[in-house]
């Protein structure tokens, strides 16, 4: 009897890679928050700093790599890690990741016409910047299945997470993915808001100029009165 033909033969494969599909959206989920922190706070730096495109982006990716390195490196913390072996793990599991994030991130943002220049109460700056991140995602997403499929990536740093910290390290905040991925969505929804609202309560250029003048200078001249004949 042929055991490939059995119900339920292969049931494994498929759970294992329904197992590895999931594995790898919490991966790149947890990747793309600590990059979105980093990303939102330095084109919002950029932009209130009036600095330039390359200046902006370069400010946003050194954050975006600080900020995903450090969420990745707390939980290792509170599983007992030193210092330096958890950045080891982080800088092995992580890089690539973020590398490929950043580089569709920034891409995306630089060819959306006026994104870079958008200021931040735009609602071209936090549209783009969504359309950004969830471009930057699905980038990274089979990176980190490929990653993880050969024991590498976030595969490293998997079994330090849900271990009982002890002692101080259970002061060290574990900061959950749901709950980051739910603040930066607030946070992004919030400013494209008060953007919309900005603009809808902003006058025209030429009403508000028009509001400003006196009423004799905004009414056009009439023409005076002819002298009567005999005067």
């Amino acid at each position: 009897m042929d055991h490939g033909t059995l119900p339920g033969a292969g049931q494994g494969s498929h759970h294992d890679m329904g197992s590895s599909n999931a594995m790898a959206v919490s991966a790149t989920l947890h990747c793309l928050t600590g990059c979105a922190i980093g990303e939102i706070l330095g084109l919002m730096i950029g932009t209130a700093l009036g600095l330039g495109n390359l200046s902006t982006i370069a400010v946003a990716i050194g954050l975006a790599f600080v900020f995903g390195y450090t969420l990745s490196t707390l939980p290792l913390l509170r599983a007992g890690l030193g210092v330096g072996a958890a950045l080891t793990v982080v800088l092995a599991a992580d890089t690539l990741s973020i590398a490929t994030m950043e580089i569709v991130d920034n891409l995306v943002m630089a060819v959306i016409p006026g994104a870079m220049e958008a200021g931040l109460v735009n609602p071209v700056f936090w549209l783009s910047m969504m359309l950004a991140l969830t471009v930057a995602f699905f980038a990274a997403w089979p990176v980190n299945r490929h990653l993880l499929a050969r024991g590498k990536g976030h595969a490293l740093t998997h079994h330090f997470h849900g271990v009982e910290p002890e002692g101080a390290r259970r002061f060290i905040p574990d900061l959950a993915t749901s709950t980051l991925v739910a603040a930066i969505v607030a946070f992004m929804l919030g400013g494209l808001v008060v953007s919309i609202a900005d603009e809808l309560e902003a006058p025209p250029e030429t009403g508000h100029a028009a509001a400003q003048l006196p009423a004799s200078l905004v009414r056009p001249p009439t023409a005076a009165p002819r002298a009567m004949h005999g005067q």
